[in-house]
């Protein structure tokens, strides 16, 4: 009796001592110890996010803190530092999150955050760097295991320093009684190296459209692989409601091997790959998303609200370690016509039963019964499927669906040893039954997004103009729409009325100019047949003159590592690569430069109407005369790249002094310079260099991208494009004057443009995934740097923009490398002028008792007038009540 008495005060001590281990800091948190930030009680029942367990394994728990969204479809961001210095790998992940409450969480790595705050808006971003998703949750899925031996690389010298947690809360509903959101994610992290690497594969639509009422709508999405062997592990789909189905391919010598299938209204969970699938050099990936437009009444875009859609296809995969990359996107379609040949099972939807969506759905049974009514109504009206094979798909789907859930979280003896460790009650994420028809009171943005989703603006019209004018007013909603959430101040931050520093923007500013520019919708300029269009310029009559690419295209297999073109074999391109159109019906004028170039890229045209032109693949700089086959003046060895007085490295663009004559060069994608020639093209002086870490300093480029001379102040200001920025400098000495830098830039500012009487225009890149900005030109006042007006067109979208000019009536014209087209944009200097441009019909349209709830939404967001915080109820618009706001 003694013996067993004994042994089991040495197991009571033994458990005693253990749980001590596991609540005791450890020497190698140190770091994270300082700068860490303390749960609420009412997330956990422990402070402690960091618990050892083990000689190398521990477990990071990374939770929204306590946080209350407002608005429906708010974005909140919070980071946590990687709590080691050496490296560590990710080899589990386990949500805390309901879809009650959150539509969708993602998890990024990178090495500096948007925000120190405790938690903030990502609109102002998610970090400051690039950015690699690690992990993505939405609908209850669970949680995700990763192969033995495969793990995520953090921490030590790789560029993941900091977690950053991103959630969407769709519908604030759930939040009326103001308790506190605390949902997020636990990692399990390991010191062991970790033999393969894993990372994350992205592929998602950026332009589809899915019109009202529509049945079948796919989103197709193709990229060309062109790195190191990868091992295709698990698979995750995404839309939002309208999606029925979500494939993803490998495509090898024209065969179709399945990476994943699956109903975007399951669990969006990573699931397995069923079969082992590798991707090799030079295979393609491809994807398809299946929509239905049936239920709503206006146009569904590709958008971050819950009445928007996406469509995305996550891969994770895993590569050795000498050759790891940890994230890659696609958001192409690289060959269309391939798509014919996709398996028909990707055109199939995949049924969901009423059953398994209740399951899936959580708890809001009365608020999801006429969702899934509604899911289920649109399934039958799917005349591919019949009954039968309904129900033996969707009792298989249930049967698998518990079976890998119960299987994944077999895995208790770390959560649940985890669990208790932390305190965590069942109760973490609340649920909270509302009235989904009882209606908060919001805000002018929440009014506008509630009318521009739910109003069918279009109606049965058969005017052509009033339809394209109908858009025009949408448009201006939505962008009003996502410009608000960039300037609402967070309520933490206090607005100072100062003056701002030199050279930073001034985007937070009350803007009183009348000042709009809209698509130019009559212009036929869209229907042309171009190559990529890299550049863009006006000639002295005010001509539009294209610079295109014809049949080649800039790719992965265009440069080896030594900027060395690869594709001579192709020869120079065999189009008139330069054509000059008519601003006004785009009639084409003139054309010249065959069989000249290899890959057009910059262009300008000087005051006697010579066109200046480089190319990236022969590393030249050409002055064509308009009516010579031969150029007048070359700079630079042909195919020769290089950084000292004779060469160039893929140079970017040309402009010209039209006083001095001097010529002005940016160089380039490899080199990080401006160069300046004189007329006859010697060797003058150059300036600029590398960007360092860290934040980068005046006269420090990456990427010099397009040059904009600003003569009447003997100015040179440069598209920076890495830096998304613009920085302008004094034209006879190469001194920095000053930088012109928005958040609405986002990362990437390609191009930019100016017309005297101070007005610059620019045009700036695709966000990163998780990032806000929109891509979209820009006017600014160049004096103060201000933004005036931002602009999108209404046919077709931005892809790549990559250039942009404008004429001194003010039209403005974008080109864009990807859409392969060109787009005219229009001015008015006030508001009244411009509404007396609309036709008649429009003015009725907008006046019209179907519009009244908008009546003050159309009004507010147009220059020039003063936003009001509430939508009046009233019935009817009387002009004189206005006035003050014209």
């Amino acid at each position: 009796m003694a013996g067993f008495i004994n042994n089991l005060l040495i197991l009571l001590l033994l458990f005693q001592n253990i749980c001590l281990g596991f609540r005791s800091p450890l020497s190698v948190f140190k770091r994270y110890k300082d700068t860490s930030r303390s749960l609420s009680s009412e997330c956990l029942g422990s402070d402690q996010t960091v618990i050892s367990f083990g000689l190398s394994d521990f477990a990071l728990d990374i939770r929204m803190p306590a946080v209350t969204p407002k608005q429906s479809d708010t974005y909140l961001c919070m980071s946590v530092p990687v709590p080691v210095d050496d490296e560590a790998y990710i080899v589990d992940f386990k949500p805390h999150a309901s879809m009650d409450t959150v539509h969708h969480m993602l998890l990024f790595g990178c090495n500096e955050p948007s925000s120190t705050e405790n938690y903030w808006d990502c609109d102002e971003g998610t970090c400051k760097d690039k950015s690699n998703i690690l992990y993505a949750w939405a609908r209850n899925a669970p949680p995700t295991r990763l192969p033995k031996g495969v793990g995520f690389r953090v921490g030590g010298e790789t560029a993941n320093r900091y977690f950053v947690l991103q959630v969407h809360y769709g519908d604030v509903s759930a939040f009326k009684d103001k308790h506190k959101d605390c949902s997020g994610v636990t990692l399990h992290l390991t010191h062991q190296k970790q033999p393969l690497i894993a990372g994350m594969y992205l592929m998602m639509s950026v332009n589809t459209v899915i019109p009202p009422g529509k049945k079948v709508i796919d989103a197709d999405i193709a990229c060309h692989y062109k790195r190191s062997p990868m091992h295709l592990f698990a698979y995750r789909v995404h839309t939002h409601r309208l999606g029925k189905v979500v494939s993803g391919y490998r495509v090898r010598n024209g065969q179709w091997t399945l990476i994943g299938r699956q109903s975007p209204q399951l669990p969006q969970a990573f699931y397995p790959v069923k079969y082992p699938v590798d991707i090799s050099y030079d295979d393609i990936l491809a994807a398809r998303c299946v929509f239905s437009g049936e239920g709503r009444t206006t146009e569904t875009h590709i958008g971050g609200t819950a009445n928007d859609e996406m469509c995305n296809f996550y891969i994770m995969y895993y590569m050795e370690a000498k050759h790891a990359v940890s994230y890659m996107t696609c958001t192409q379609n690289a060959n269309p016509e391939m798509f014919r040949n996709i398996p028909q099972e990707a055109n199939i939807p995949i049924p969901v039963k009423s059953d398994v969506l209740k399951m899936m759905h959580g708890h809001h049974e009365e608020t999801k019964d006429s969702d899934a009514t509604s899911l289920l109504q649109q399934d039958k009206k799917e005349e591919i499927l019949d009954h039968e094979t309904k129900d033996s798909d969707a009792s298989y789907l249930l049967r698998q669906a518990k079976k890998e859930e119960a299987e994944i979280l077999d895995r208790s003896d770390f959560y649940s040893l985890l669990s208790k460790l932390l305190g965590e009650r069942e109760d973490v994420v609340h649920v909270h039954k509302h009235n989904p028809t009882e209606k908060t009171e919001s805000d002018l943005v929440a009014e506008i997004a509630n009318v521009v989703q739910k109003k069918d603006l279009a109606r049965d019209k058969t005017n052509h103009d009033e339809r394209d004018n109908t858009i025009l007013v949408r448009d201006r909603i939505q962008k009003f729409h996502r410009l608000e959430s960039t300037l609402r101040l967070p309520e933490s931050r206090h607005f100072s009325l100062q003056q701002s520093k030199h050279g930073e923007g001034s985007w937070e500013k009350e803007h009183k100019g009348d000042f709009h520019v809209a698509e130019a919708v009559e212009w036929p300029g869209l229907d042309l047949k171009l190559g990529q269009v890299s550049g863009l310029a006006l000639d002295p009559e005010n001509n539009l003159v294209v610079f295109h690419r014809g049949d080649h295209v800039w790719d992965v297999n265009s440069f080896d590592s030594k900027f060395v073109y690869q594709q001579r074999g192709l020869g120079p391109i065999e189009q008139n690569t330069i054509i000059v159109l008519n601003p006004s019906n785009a009639k084409l004028l003139h054309s010249t430069g065959k069989s000249l170039f290899y890959l057009p890229h910059g262009l300008s045209v000087d005051k006697n109407g010579n066109y200046w032109v480089t190319d990236v693949a022969l590393h030249q700089v050409f002055k064509l005369g308009a009516n010579e086959k031969e150029p007048l003046l070359i700079l630079g060895v042909a195919l020769q790249p290089g950084s000292d007085k004779n060469h160039f490295c893929q140079p970017t663009d040309v402009t010209v002094d039209p006083i001095t004559g001097s010529i002005y060069v940016s160089d380039g994608y490899c080199n990080s310079r401006i160069i300046q020639f004189s007329p006859n093209g010697l060797y003058m002086m150059q300036w600029g260099e590398e960007t360092s870490l860290g934040r980068s300093r005046p006269g420090q480029f990456h990427i010099p991208h397009s040059l904009a001379l600003i003569p009447d102040l003997s100015q040179l200001c440069v598209a920076d494009r890495e830096n998304g920025r613009i920085q302008c400098f004094k034209l006879e000495t190469g001194e920095f004057t000053r930088e012109i830098k928005h958040k609405a830039f986002g990362r990437e500012l390609f191009a930019v443009s100016y017309v005297p009487g101070g007005l610059i225009f620019a045009v700036n890149g695709m966000p990163y995934p998780g990032e806000a900005e929109s891509v979209q030109g820009f006017v600014m006042n160049f004096s103060t740097g201000e933004i005036i007006d931002t602009f999108i067109p209404l046919r077709k979208s931005f892809e790549m923009p990559h250039d942009i000019v404008a004429s001194e009536d003010r039209t403005v014209f974008v080109g864009d490398v990807h859409a392969k087209t060109v787009w005219k944009f229009a001015s008015a200097e006030t508001w009244p002028e411009f509404l007396r441009s609309w036709h008649s019909s429009s003015i009725a349209a907008m006046l019209s008792p179907f519009n009244a709830q908008m009546r003050f939404a159309d009004f507010s967001i147009l220059p020039g007038v003063k936003r009001r915080k509430k939508i009046k109820e009233s019935s009817c618009f009387r002009w004189k009540e206005n006035e003050e706001m014209l």
